[in-house]
């Protein structure tokens, strides 16, 4: 049974009005009892009445003892690398979606060399490689040889954000030496995903519901999940992403498992989400998650404002990401001889003179712009210690179980 069977059958209805309703004692209860159904628990930590102000400093009290008993003083860094801004899919809130008309890069491996050397000199080890999903100009062969030309430069951490594969496809890419692979379902939804994604491949709901599976399967150590916050009412989503992880942790128990929580941002096409979610409910999420599930990576993009991230850090979050660029080329300002425009579903493509600076379109805009040695320094000031590699390839024997700080 995938967790798509189980998936259909979770009384989520049922659950998204016990988190909208619970009361005062339902929530001294959820904090007081730690056994008893996970759901439900974490249905009434995502109440109003949880968020009152003595119940959310409570939870982020505990929030914080569990961190630091499970994952210590310590904020892995890690830095997003995008391969590739071509994407077939048309999808309303972002900005890769072929329908935008926007500047199209995808990275010759010389290129991705020299984003990588970059990232190195920075400081970072552990590199998240990014992708629109195009099986033409970002092809799973294309992947394999990134990952591996990453692998041979010395990167001890690499992790895929690209378009869902079948498990053949994974293991050539675990081959090469990649360890991570992350999938955000976007929204748990059947009715908005449909309307959110309009053409290509991705209007599959259930296909990419189960890729963390099928990576699972190819042997990637370290699977992570997310939704994205703003297509529609965040503790329906919160409480199907839970669901998703206690699955996860039920059957990919030898993978580590890592959850984010991304905002939707400004980006090309101008989107603006119906269902914002303010500051105060973010936290309160974080703190849940931390409560429900201890063991648990929590991961905060430069989607959210410095002052933001530095104050969830004791909250529950484990992962972050800094001095980030989400176009192609962004941080060396390397791109293709050609740009491939799209306008209203037709490609043009033609050489193009770029004024100096000019870059490909980036995905969305960051919030957080403050340069990685800049987040590391904050971080010592909030008594935290910025791990940029946490694991060596010697200690497991080449591209193995990773060995955590």
């Amino acid at each position: 049974m995938t967790f798509v069977t189980e998936f259909n059958q979770l009384p989520l209805a049922i659950l998204t009005r016990r988190a909208e309703r619970a009361g005062e004692g339902d929530m001294e209860r959820a904090l007081a009892v730690l056994h008893g159904n996970v759901l439900e628990r974490f249905a009434a930590l995502l109440s109003p009445a949880a968020g009152q102000p003595q119940f959310l400093e409570a939870m982020a009290r505990e929030a914080h003892r569990l961190t630091t008993l499970h994952f210590g003083r310590t904020i892995r860094l890690f830095a997003p690398l995008y391969l590739s801004n071509e994407c077939i899919n048309t999808c309303k809130y972002c900005g890769f979606s072929r329908d935008n008309p926007i500047l199209r890069v995808t990275l010759t491996p010389e290129q991705v060399l020299a984003e990588t050397r970059y990232l190195l000199a920075e400081g970072f080890r552990n590199i998240l490689l990014v992708s629109g999903e195009h099986p033409r100009f970002a092809s799973n062969d294309y992947m394999r040889q990134c990952v591996a030309l990453l692998h041979r430069e010395g990167v001890p951490s690499i992790n895929l954000e690209v378009g869902p594969m079948e498990t053949p496809d994974y293991e050539k890419i675990v081959a090469a030496g990649a360890e991570g692979l992350v999938v955000y379902q976007e929204t748990y939804n059947r009715e908005v995903y449909r309307e959110m994604h309009t053409a290509g491949p991705k209007k599959d709901f259930d296909w990419r519901l189960e890729t963390p599976e099928r990576g699972y399967a190819a042997g990637f150590k370290r699977l992570g999940i997310g939704a994205l916050l703003g297509l529609w009412h965040w503790r329906e989503e919160a409480i199907a992403l839970a669901a998703h992880v206690e699955y996860l942790l039920r059957h990919c128990w030898k993978a580590q498992i890592t959850v984010s929580l991304p905002r939707l941002r400004p980006a090309a096409g101008e989107f603006e989400p119906k269902y914002p979610m303010s500051n105060r409910d973010l936290t309160q999420l974080v703190c849940a998650l931390r409560l429900t599930f201890p063991q648990v990576g929590i991961v905060l993009s430069t989607r959210e404002s410095a002052k933001l991230r530095d104050g969830l850090v004791p909250l529950g979050v484990t992962m972050m990401s800094a001095g980030s660029h989400t176009e192609p080329g962004g941080y060396t300002g390397a791109g293709s001889d050609k740009l491939h425009i799209t306008r209203k579903g037709m490609k043009f493509e033609a050489p193009v003179i770029r004024s100096e600076g000019e870059h490909a379109t980036e995905q969305f805009h960051i919030a957080d712009e403050r340069p990685p040695a800049v987040v590391a320094a904050r971080l010592k000031e909030l008594g935290y210690e910025a791990v940029w590699k946490d694991w060596d390839a010697t200690l497991s024997g080449g591209n193995g179980v990773n060995v955590e700080r």
